[in-house]
């Protein structure tokens, strides 16, 4: 295993044992939950506490495996593990074990629920694992104020953490490495282009370690959002911002502080676009956004995408306006530390040290 996601487990583990610890003492859930403990143990249902609980309440995972798929509608609801070594994994019908039924078949892990006239607010999910799912490990729609907190998530065959028409969420310390498409996926609506990009009102994803995933972050038909100081290596690309003809624009979002490094792994064509490898941080369709105070190291490939900070034309021929990139430090990206091919001149490139760039003079 390497050395850094040991250092990075060790973290959350350490982070989940003072959350144990605290409960310990207290004998009973942490200040901000007002209402009851429900601790379940190895061989018992989670969904069964879920569905017993009130708003408010703390479902408690002790140590162990979990199998099933979870979903979550009620309000206030936080469901907790004991560090990753609470995992929740795939169930058979066969033996009982399938979880929630509708979740289970859309291959998810944990589901939270809401409504678009009715978001879900105020869930937790924290210090636990969740892995070998078809689809998404965590998977989120229409709630308000969710956080996701110190999860393992890694291995399934979508998104790691995926939220859709979810706003003032809270994304930070998690581990999500090795799924199939991106580590944490946020967007207005997975399955169509819904009505524009909305503005999430301050949603945050924040402290997360990115490895080994199609694409780190990947934010689509989103406003007002900050993705500030991730680790983001060794996927086939880092972060992506994506927009489309839709109005409102994607955009009007920060990018700062993060740690891009290497992600070279290659990945084959796929909806449409080139294949994927040697990405930083990639703009399509974006406007008003703020690239600033990066680290983009050793992002190389030879794709339309690769090099450390990419302006890409859009599919549909959107291009990228007003966004500024500034204060960034870019070394050892190919073909180039910063790439701007379609020339706007509404984007600003301020400060940044870099040696190469497309065209000459961005740095």
């Amino acid at each position: 295993m390497p050395r850094q996601r040991v250092h990075h487990l060790a973290a959350v583990t350490a982070a989940a044992t003072s959350i144990t610890t605290v409960l310990a003492a207290l004998g009973a859930a942490p200040a901000h939950a007002i209402g009851r403990l429900h601790v379940v143990q190895p061989g018992e249902s989670i969904q069964r506490a879920v569905d017993s609980a009130l708003p408010g309440d703390t479902v408690q995972l002790l140590p162990g495996t979990y199998p099933g798929s979870v979903r979550i509608t009620t309000p206030g609801l936080t469901l907790r593990g004991a560090g990753p070594g609470s995992v929740v994994t795939p169930g058979t019908e066969a033996d009982g074990t399938a979880g929630d039924p509708t979740c289970a078949a859309a291959g998810h892990g944990l589901c939270v629920a809401g409504s678009e006239q009715h978001p879900l607010p105020g869930i937790t999910v924290e210090a636990l694992a969740v892995t070998g799912f078809r689809k998404n490990g965590i998977t989120a729609a229409a709630t308000e104020g969710m956080t996701v907190r110190a999860t393992y998530v890694h291995d399934n065959g979508q998104q790691g953490i995926s939220q859709e028409g979810s706003t003032h969420a809270v994304i930070v310390g998690n581990e999500s490495t090795g799924n199939g498409q991106s580590g944490i996926f946020l967007a207005n609506v997975v399955d169509s282009k819904g009505n524009g990009a909305i503005d999430t009102g301050g949603t945050v994803v924040s402290g997360n370690r990115l490895t080994g995933n199609r694409i780190g972050v990947a934010v689509r038909r989103l406003r007002g959002l900050d993705v500030e100081q991730n680790e983001i290596r060794d996927n086939c690309g880092g972060i992506f911002v994506v927009g489309d003809e839709t109005v409102p624009r994607a955009g009007s979002l920060r990018v700062t502080r993060n740690r891009v490094i290497a992600n070279n792994r290659y990945c084959a064509p796929y909806a449409g676009l080139a294949h994927m490898q040697g990405t930083g941080i990639l703009l399509t369709g974006a406007d008003d956004v703020s690239v600033t105070q990066n680290e983009l190291r050793d992002n190389v490939g030879d794709s339309p995408m690769s090099g450390g900070v990419v302006f890409f034309h859009s599919l549909v021929g959107v291009p990228n306006t007003r966004n500024t990139v500034d204060g960034n430090h870019a070394s050892g990206n190919a073909p180039a530390d910063l790439v701007d091919r379609e020339g706007d001149p509404s984007n600003r490139f301020t400060l940044n040290h870099c040696t190469v760039s497309e065209p000459a003079g961005r740095c």
